[in-house]
Formats: structure tokens, sequence, C-alpha cells
């Protein structure tokens, strides 16, 4: 295959969700930094807030009041992560930022979630030169994703949504539904209105 740059730094070809070379210096530098921060975040102790906090937003590019991630956390450059206002993450979130990822306000985000934007050519040639890309993912306000929940690149997840334990979301979820299974199929459709007990 012939080399797919086109004079553009890989930074601008990430974020444009083309091919790029993760080894690129700049980018290398970045993700050291997250690294850094990362190992930082994750050595922090519960009753030392004001750190975890402080950390925390340098770490990833926005984050909304109230919310709270638990350690360990996962990510590739933290910079093109944005969480809203009254989420929380339990145990190990892994969140791989090569493109966007936006988590919306009041989620709850159970254990060993994964949120993976990376893609990798299925050509042989390209793969073994080490191309990769990514695309965005995306999820709403009050979305509810169980423990073990695999969320692919380029989903975005409507409002209210919730994914089962363990389900692996390979496309786009509408708001207001409940979706299981590999990959996740809507099983209920929600009224967003209604009030009481969540399902388990």
């Amino acid at each position: 295959m012939t080399d797919p740059t086109d004079g553009r730094p890989m930074r601008e070809r990430m974020r444009a969700g083309d091919l790029y070379l993760a080894d690129d210096p700049e980018l290398r530098e970045r993700a050291l930094r997250a690294f850094d921060l990362m190992d930082e975040y994750n050595a922090t102790s519960a009753r030392d807030c004001d750190t975890r906090r402080r950390v925390l937003t340098e770490l990833l590019g926005a984050v909304g009041e109230d919310t709270e991630i638990r350690p360990p956390l996962r990510v590739d450059y933290g910079e093109n992560i944005r969480v809203g206002a009254r989420t929380f993450a339990n145990y190990g979130l892994v969140a791989l930022d090569v493109a966007a990822i936006t988590i919306g306000d009041d989620v709850q985000i159970g254990t060993n979630v994964q949120l993976l934007t990376p893609t990798h050519p299925i050509e042989p040639e390209p793969r073994r030169a080490k191309w990769e890309a990514a695309k965005p993912i995306t999820i709403g306000d009050n979305v509810w994703l169980g423990s073990g929940a695999v969320v692919l690149p380029g989903v975005t997840i409507g409002e209210n949504t919730v994914v089962g334990a363990g389900s692996v979301v390979t496309r786009d979820l509408p708001a207001d539904v409940v979706a299981v299974g590999n990959p996740a199929r809507i099983v209920r459709r929600l009224d967003p209105g209604a009030t009481g007990e969540q399902p388990g």
C-alpha cells in the first residue's frame, strides 16, 4: 500500500478520523503525558478528593461538576474526553479516546466498561505498517451502561437508554430504550416520564 499521508500532521489526521501513525513523535509525547497523569490519578487516595479532582481535570478535556470516576481509569490521550455533570463511573473504565468521547450529564457507568474509538485496517499490509484511525463515541444524558459493556467506534447512545451488563454496542441506540446482548439489541422501550425501579 502507498503511504496515505497528505502532508497534514498526524494529530490533525487522527482528529479528522483519517489514517494516522500512533508512533508519531507529537502523538507519542501526548500519550506519555496522559500515561503520567493516569498513573498519578490511579494512585490517589479516595480521602484526597481535591488531588483526585485536580488530576482528573488536568487529564481529561472537560469534567462536569459533581462527577466521580473511580480509579483505575485507562485512556489513550485523555484530552479528547468530555464528561458532563453528576456522572459516575465505577472501577475500571477504559476510554480509548483516539477520537472524541463525549459523555453527558447524570450518566451511570458500571465496572469495567470499555469505550473504544480506535479502528484498524482490515487489509493486512496497512495494518502491518501500523496505520489506524478512529470514530467518535457519544453517550447521552442519563444513560446507564451496565458492568462490562463495550461501546464500539462511531456509536451514539441516546439519552435515558440502558445498556445491559456485558453487552456489545456495535451501532447507534436511540433514546429511551433498554438494549442487551452481543450485538446489543433493543428489548424494551422506556417511558421517559415514568418513575420507579430501573431494571437490574
